[in-house]
């Protein structure tokens, strides 16, 4: 992907992949826009290849689907929920998934626990707004989520394997 972006006599050509163009124009337009690097402060983003180094050794992505490389007695409900769609947003993101939604009934096998536990979880991912259910009755992880992850959760679940 090839874009050129003119502005006043500033002149820019960003190439490579898609993401790699949409980083490089975005960085572009904080460095010499200044509302848009006041507005980038407000905005969460998620910075993909930061957020596949956070996951190494935690999730995985194959044929059949995302799994998770964490010892599952390691894990609270919410922590194995969260990591699953997020392992499902990483593999979207990478193209080795059609969506980045999952099913309850998709969740609830991985997770292991009869189905009143996953709804009540997910749940509570939803109510912390963590995960969002989407129109076709489906989980993702919002963008808040993979934030609150990156801060919170996977540091504690890479003490949890190192413990």
């Amino acid at each position: 992907m090839t874009i050129q972006v003119k502005y006043k006599n500033i002149e820019k050509t960003f190439s490579g992949s898609l993401e790699d163009v949409w980083l490089s124009v975005n960085r572009f337009f904080a460095e010499f826009l200044p509302s848009f690097e006041i507005a980038n402060k407000l905005t969460l983003n998620v910075d993909l290849q930061e957020l596949v180094r956070d996951c190494e050794n935690i999730i995985a992505l194959a044929d059949e689907g995302p799994y998770l490389m964490v010892p599952r007695n390691r894990l609270t409900d919410n922590e194995t929920l969260a990591l699953l769609l997020l392992a499902t947003y990483v593999g979207c993101k990478l193209g080795k998934l059609g969506s980045d939604a999952v099913s309850k009934e998709e969740l609830l096998l991985k997770l292991g626990k009869d189905s009143k536990i996953t709804s009540t979880r997910l749940g509570e991912l939803v109510k912390s707004e963590v995960a969002a259910k989407t129109a076709d009755d489906k989980y993702r992880i919002t963008t808040f989520g993979i934030v609150q992850m990156q801060k919170e959760m996977l540091p504690r679940i890479k003490a949890k394997i190192k413990a």
